[in-house]
């Protein structure tokens, strides 16, 4: 098989297993599940061909034309797309896996793996996509499967209302990004991703500064950053494997990849938007993290800053710095898809593993858990891996890459470096509180005094993450595969740079040190206990939005709605629909009334008529 063939392969095998499971399966949740772990199977299997075997290509076929206009699917794999796609095949098949012991027992299990194959067909489509085009519609699949699957649970109010929110805070986001991809087409004549690459390398002037603001707002929305991040908490109303699948590498994943393929539209101007959103982003959700007891929430909020972590890093743009502009003019693409790398990994195993927890103590509250160390030796083993990771413990995967941008934001920006470095101090601060709390201490509650480890099927994708969560920040397990994308990570010239490594290992033990000594182990949160107000701001904090957001809809949105309605029903449809419908018909009932049958009735209007004629004639009318 061609490279293109395998490529296509890995899009059809789970678009024909949620079709073969929509269609026939719909009772057999066994049967389902294997399909779809098996297309997850040829995913990770192609993704690893083709990504390691070194094949780059691009192809196309004309979808839809007219006269003036053409769409194509196709597909453009490059570094960027190999890198991808293969930690979207890997996360993905190690999410499929550990459902299988997690929803073991679900009455819609066949329903739950349809959603997933759907899923992945969508995110491979972005991954692969040639043109803005296709990407937006593989991007609204994506929407779709994300709704279906945090609404899986759907008699429940609380899924069912946060798949609506999902859903509806998406489409706000990906209005702006339909807007910039018709700007896009209207002033460069083309979406395609190779035609822009290589207008801007012919040196194309820019047309607008507001292509990429556009194009962002889908970002916005689908990586979850301010002001549109308030759907991804909310969205852990499903499946614990789904909220891995969509905080790991995938959904939310999908604005910072979307972003890295249409960087030769960016400009200055777009570039400080972006890096300060990112950088608001990364520092708001870390303090929410503080306040929350819900052991998937706080992973949510983690999730946001680790975005914005990203997010900035792309706004940070090209390394300011004489010596080393040719070689990283791109600097931050480098920089935030290797953090993306590597929190794919730590991110999957930490979801999982609290998918672990949830399922030996059937609780997410962690003021309810503790004592699970010795319960469930091999979740706490990995767990552990995965928080050293996250909060950038030396040598392990996500101290290179939160090192990276730490060096990129110093050299480009100070501000953003202080708010970054800060931020860390906070993640080692609330990582190392659930930590603490989760499994230190006594059990505080029968769910888990009695709680008990995982099967081999959640255990195996645990243990593979940890080995990520360690090895993935060297650039030798990747050889020389993905150096288009891996050699852009900027990165002292002359070794390590002293500032970073200091400032890394303060905000580690600063932030560690308080997370562990601050936070106690029997079931009171200290933080709301030692300084209610502090504790009563954060909250007002998180809330904050959710509180502005309710408030314009109801006293603007749903007001709005009310005088349109009222504008449809009487305006139009009584006056313009129904009155004109009634000037026509007393019309047709008078004009009906004329005709009598008599003849002398007929000679009267007939000469009425004339004389009318007439008079219009001789100028009287």
């Amino acid at each position: 098989m061609t490279p293109a063939h395998l490529a296509a392969l890995a899009l059809a095998a789970p678009l024909a297993s949620a079709t073969l499971i929509a269609c026939f399966l719909r009772r057999r949740g066994s049967i389902a599940a294997f399909l779809s772990v098996l297309a997850a199977a040829i995913i990770a299997a192609v993704a690893f061909d083709l990504g390691f075997g070194g094949a780059r290509f691009d192809v196309a076929h004309a979808w839809f034309s007219v006269p003036g206009f053409a769409i194509n699917f196709g597909f453009h794999f490059d570094d960027l797309a190999a890198l991808m796609l293969c930690i979207v095949g890997l996360v993905g098949l190690c999410v499929h896996v550990f459902s299988l012991g997690y929803m073991r027992d679900d009455a819609a299990k066949a329903r739950y793996f349809g959603g997933l194959s759907i899923f992945m067909f969508s995110m491979i489509g972005i991954v692969l996509a040639d043109n803005l085009y296709m990407l937006f519609i593989f991007w609204e699949l994506v929407g779709f499967s994300s709704w279906l699957l945090i609404n899986h649970w759907h008699e429940k109010p609380g899924p069912a209302a946060a798949s609506k929110k999902a859903f509806i805070t998406n489409r706000v986001g990906d209005f702006g990004f339909l807007l910039g991809i018709i700007y896009c087409y209207w002033a460069h004549g083309t979406v395609g991703l190779t035609d822009l690459n290589l207008q801007a390398a012919t040196g194309a002037p820019i047309v607008s500064r507001a292509i990429p603001l556009l194009l962002f707002c889908g970002a916005i929305g689908k990586s979850a950053q301010l002001p549109l991040q308030v759907w991804l908490p909310d969205a852990m109303e499903g499946p614990t494997p789904v909220s891995a699948l969509i905080h790991a590498a995938t959904m939310v994943a999908a604005g910072i990849y979307m972003l890295c393929r249409i960087h030769v539209l960016m400009v200055p101007e777009a570039f400080a938007v972006i890096r300060w959103v990112g950088t608001a982003t990364a520092l708001y959700a870390a303090l929410c993290a503080i306040t929350q007891s819900d052991i998937k929430k706080v992973l949510a909020y983690s999730t946001l800053s680790q975005l914005g972590y990203m997010v900035a890093a792309f706004g940070l743009g090209p390394l300011q710095t004489s010596g080393d502009v040719a070689r990283l003019a791109l600097a931050g693409v480098g920089a935030a898809m290797f953090h993306l790398t590597t929190h794919a990994f730590f991110k999957a195993l930490l979801f999982l593993g609290s998918g672990s927890v949830i399922h030996g103590c059937h609780d997410q509250d962690i003021f309810k858990m503790g004592g699970l160390r010795s319960r469930m030796p091999i979740t706490f083993i990995t767990f552990t891996i995965a928080v050293a990771a996250i909060i950038g413990l030396p040598f392990l995967a996500g101290f290179f890459s939160k090192d990276a941008i730490l060096y990129l934001a110093y050299t480009n920006d100070h501000a953003v470096f202080v708010v970054l470095a800060f931020t860390a101090a906070l993640t080692a601060l609330y990582m190392l509180r659930m930590w603490k709390i989760v499994f230190l201490g006594r059990p505080r509650s029968d769910g888990a005094e009695h709680a008990h480890e995982s099967g081999p099927s959640m255990a195996l994708p645990l243990i593979l993450l940890a080995v990520l969560s360690v090895a993935g920040g060297y650039r030798a397990i990747y050889g020389r595969h993905f150096d288009g994308i891996l050699d852009l990570v900027p990165e002292p010239a002359h070794g390590p740079s002293p500032a970073i490594l200091i400032t890394s290992l303060v905000v580690l033990v600063v932030g560690g040190g308080i997370g562990l000594l601050f936070y106690r182990t029997d079931g009171e949160d200290a933080l709301s206990l030692a300084a209610p107000s502090v504790f009563g701001g954060l909250v007002a904090l998180r809330e904050s939005f959710d509180v502005v957001y309710g408030y314009y809809v109801e006293k603007v949105q749903d007001r709005v709605a009310m005088l349109l309605g009222f504008i449809d029903f009487i305006g139009i449809g009584g006056v313009l629909v129904r009155g004109l419908a009634g000037i026509v018909r007393f019309a047709g009932i008078g004009a009906r009334a004329l005709h009598v049958g008599r003849l002398n009735a007929y000679v009267t209007w007939f000469l009425m008529g004339v004389v009318i004629f007439w008079a219009f004639a001789v100028g009287i009318l």
